[in-house]
């Protein structure tokens, strides 16, 4: 089966990143389609995929419409049962559950104060305390997965799942905005970094154009980390 796959952006839309990872790590055919997110064409643009109103959409090879990342990534785990989209083992499988939910329901503070932006870094954000009790929380959630779960990989579960899609873009506001994070969540989020599959998304983004910016700062920019081959 050939999923249809709606996105918006590579370079600011987690949620399109999101979408993308669900199906590109764990090899599901997939057709990329792009919508106007920025230009403004968006709604017309998802017109045929009723009740799609945002970024990423799902259609499936029944033409069913998915319209929200976590009923998408459920929905990839029914339809693709011998696929550890999360871990097959039961009490992994549960807690990936539960930080996945938890990254699409919560987290607020970090989305709004550090939009993602794929592009370049940036030097001197200066954190607020409810970015940083975000931080603190999502740290401590990598840390019970990864001591419970996380032999055998790089990964919160030791191979790729889908918390690591869900936490993808965490990993990348963190590393864009330089946002402090203790030695074991860095090596976390430098798994990420070098993930040949994020590259190449980061790489197709730097593609497009924006005038005007979206999401402009005035902070100092830096290059994007170096990755390793």
């Amino acid at each position: 089966m050939t999923y249809q796959l709606y996105i918006g952006d590579r370079t600011f839309s987690s949620w399109s990143l999101r979408g993308w990872l669900m199906l590109e790590k764990f090899n599901l055919l997939h057709d990329v389609n792009m919508v106007g997110l920025y230009s403004g064409s968006m709604q017309a643009d998802l017109a045929h995929l009723r009740p799609a109103r945002t970024v990423p959409v799902l259609q499936t090879s029944a033409g069913h419409v998915v319209t929200d990342s976590l009923a998408m990534a459920e929905t990839l785990v029914e339809e693709n049962p011998k696929v550890n989209l999360y871990p097959f083992d039961p009490a992994a499988r549960a807690l990936a559950r539960s930080i996945t939910a938890e990254m699409h329901s919560g987290f607020g503070a970090l989305r709004s104060a550090c939009p993602m932006m794929l592009a370049y870094c940036y030097e001197g954000f200066k954190v607020p305390d409810s970015v940083q009790i975000d931080l603190t929380r999502i740290q401590d959630l990598w840390t019970l997965a990864r001591t419970r779960h996380g032999a055998g990989g790089p990964w919160l579960f030791g191979e790729y799942s889908l918390a690591d899609v869900f936490y993808a873009p965490v990993a990348m506001r963190i590393t864009t905005y330089d946002l402090p994070i203790s030695d074991d969540a860095r090596e976390y989020v430098n798994a990420h970094l070098n993930d040949p599959a994020l590259i190449s998304w980061r790489a197709e983004g730097l593609k497009d154009s924006y005038d005007p910016w979206p999401y402009p700062s005035d902070l100092k920019r830096k290059p994007w980390p170096e990755t390793k081959n």
